[in-house]
């Protein structure tokens, strides 16, 4: 793909660069996204009958069940090629933040570091009364409990009708309001509030360049619609900037 030079000059210039990514990412890893992944004995369930609270506390068993199924969808996974061009561009520009709806851990085993999980991680576990935040617990204990309280662990991830962590979205919100090029990466821009950040950023001055393969509703906005999966673009676009170092 041939790219704007003024895109590459962007790239190659900015302060600060924000990354957002969606499921459209993890797909390309073999990873369904979060609708598609009622298969098997899952398929009688919709995702927004186990992903709450309140399924939480009719059924924890059933809900941490199919938490472990997700884990080891994730975990036979590996990073593709769109997560370790994101890594890699984090070593190219002079400051990097990606901000991820995934919840699978692969941009930190590419090799990024400055990782904020706008809905938390399949990978950890949390006290349902929020005391602490661990690893996971040994498989074996089909009910885990935290070890201050005796309150069940659940896994350390946003539910339908939770509130975005403070601190990821504090964090967001600081990286969008001093970046200057903004990347929305394999996401549908539809889910709230992750799906304002890409315009809050451009009300703020920053070049908008969008990585999809279908249109969404940044794509009309967007100062660069780039058509495609990400895991074929973002290393082109690498490529482009490195040769213009």
């Amino acid at each position: 793909m041939r790219f704007d030079p003024d895109l590459i000059s962007a790239l190659r210039n900015a302060r600060h660069v924000v990354v957002l990514t969606g499921s459209g990412t993890s797909a390309e890893s073999g990873i369904p996204t979060f609708r598609e992944a009622q298969t098997g004995l899952w398929e009688m369930y919709r995702p927004e009958d186990l992903a709450t609270p309140d399924a939480f506390e009719r059924n924890p068993q059933l809900v941490l069940n199919w938490y472990a199924w997700r884990r080891e969808l994730v975990s036979s996974a590996e990073p593709n090629e769109a997560h370790r061009a994101i890594a890699k561009l984090e070593k190219l520009t002079n400051k990097l933040t990606l901000i991820t709806q995934n919840v699978d851990g692969l941009h930190q085993r590419a090799g990024s570091t400055d990782v904020i999980e706008f809905h938390g991680s399949v990978l950890r576990s949390r006290c349902s009364e929020g005391h602490k935040t661990e690893s996971l617990p040994d498989s074996s204990e089909a009910q885990p409990r935290c070890e201050l309280c005796d309150s069940l662990l659940r896994p350390d991830v946003v539910w339908f009708g939770e509130s975005i962590p403070e601190e990821a979205l504090a964090r967001s919100f600081k990286a969008i309001e001093d970046c200057d090029v903004f990347l929305a990466v394999g996401t549908s821009a539809e889910v709230q509030p992750a799906a304002s950040l890409a315009t809050m950023a451009q009300h703020h001055g920053a070049v908008l360049v969008e990585v999809n393969p279908s249109a969404t509703p940044l794509t009309d906005t967007a100062d660069y619609a780039l058509a495609g999966s990400s895991g074929t673009i973002l290393p082109e676009l690498i490529t482009a900037l490195e040769q213009h170092v």
